[in-house]
């Protein structure tokens, strides 16, 4: 049997190629005469740059940049296709990443995005006729105002001091928008965002995303007012482009993809980017299709399997790929807290979790090569064939 490990990093424990490796030796010590291949994946946060970087040709340059509390911290930029094609690829979570916060650092109301408009104006030094940005796995929830202050936006005492900064933003502070726009107007820029939520509202953001950033429920809502009073003065500086269907002024805050990264996706779509899907842009670049037509299963997985899982994650991505090829797609996540009708809805069939119980988390933390290995092996028994 033919089996295709396709996973995407177990947040905060295990990166994508780890989480890969795990499963494949915990699938060979159950079935030792199946035909193992491993292609870990992203969904544009945490591993992103390592993904396309194993798939294709390229240089990484390396520089400093801000992170989400102004210190430095390397990231890099893969440059992909010859002179006169050439495509910038970066990763917001190298400069934005909720990872280069301690615990008692993380506050989205403090911290910004100032350090992934360095990156991406690092990029534009490199003669690229296309920049992919992955966003994901961000510890800021300011609408971009950092990024956007980065690339001469405005002044960035005022547009770089966090999300509950955003209360103090007024269109003066916005006059440099239109020209950073303008600027940026050559080059093709691509937001692969790992979800679809809008920038505003129950399903954004702030509402959704914020307290898993160390916010508290109360500072989420006022994070919803500052970015909604942020969205409000960009309107008054930099009008709705017009719905060529309806006729109607498009609001960018309600697109699709705006709340990626805390807002990250509104930002780079107020500066003309094209919102793609972050998994499937990865799974195109892996010839993904190609390698799962070739296999009889494919296991994917990601740290916990929830409801957001539903909205532009790997699980689901691969998912769909497997029902492309009609081959089965299983689940092995830390947690799964979707239940079986809502998981085989996605498309897969079987999800497993490591920690299965509340007491078993802390040992899954503790080794997550271990309990994931142990995992995989269990789940090898039911699904590969007893020779």
């Amino acid at each position: 049997m033919h089996v295709l490990f396709a996973p995407d990093g177990f947040t905060g424990t295990l990166t994508a190629q780890q989480a890969a490796a795990a499963m494949a030796e915990g699938w060979r010590a159950a079935a030792p005469n199946d035909l193992i291949t491993i292609v870990p994946l992203s969904d544009g946060g945490p591993g992103f740059l390592d993904v396309i970087a194993q798939s294709m040709a390229g240089e990484m340059v390396m520089t400093t940049v801000s992170d989400p509390l102004g210190r430095p911290v390397p990231a890099g930029i893969l440059l992909t296709g010859p002179d006169g094609d050439r495509t910038a690829w970066i990763e917001s979570a190298q400069a934005i990443g909720l990872h280069l916060l301690k615990d008692a650092e993380r506050n989205p109301g403090r911290t910004t995005t100032v350090g992934l408009g360095e990156l991406i104006a690092a990029a534009t030094d490199y003669d690229v006729q296309r920049i992919v940005v992955g966003l994901g796995g961000s510890g800021t929830n300011d609408a971009g105002a950092g990024l956007l202050a980065a690339l001469g936006a405005g002044p960035a005492d005022v547009l770089a001091t966090g999300g509950e900064g955003l209360l103090a933003v007024r269109e003066s502070d916005l006059e440099g928008l239109a020209a950073v726009r303008e600027r940026l107007a050559g080059i093709e820029l691509i937001a692969a965002t790992d979800v679809d939520a809008p920038l505003l509202g129950l399903q954004g953001a702030s509402a959704v995303y914020a307290e898993q950033k160390g916010a508290s429920a109360e500072q989420a809502q006022a994070l919803e007012a500052c970015l909604g009073h942020f969205a409000d003065q960009v309107g008054r500086v930099l009008p709705a482009p017009t719905d060529l269907m309806t006729g109607r002024p498009r609001r960018t805050d309600r697109e699709p993809g705006a709340g990626a990264a805390g807002g990250v996706g509104f930002a780079l779509l107020l500066l003309g980017a094209r919102r793609l899907s972050g998994v499937d842009l990865v799974l195109e670049a892996v010839d993904f299709d190609r390698v799962a037509a070739a296999a009889d299963v494919i296991v994917t997985g990601e740290g916990t399997v929830d409801w957001q899982s539903l909205q532009g994650k790997v699980v689901t991505g691969v998912c769909r790929a497997g029902a492309r090829h009609a081959v089965p797609v299983v689940i092995i996540a830390g947690r799964v807290l979707l239940g079986r009708r809502e998981s085989m809805a996605m498309g897969a069939a079987g999800a497993y979790a490591v920690a299965e119980r509340l007491d078993e988390v802390d040992r899954a933390l503790l080794d997550p090569v271990g309990t994931l290995t142990e995992r995989t092996e269990r789940v090898a028994r039911t699904w590969s064939p007893r020779r």
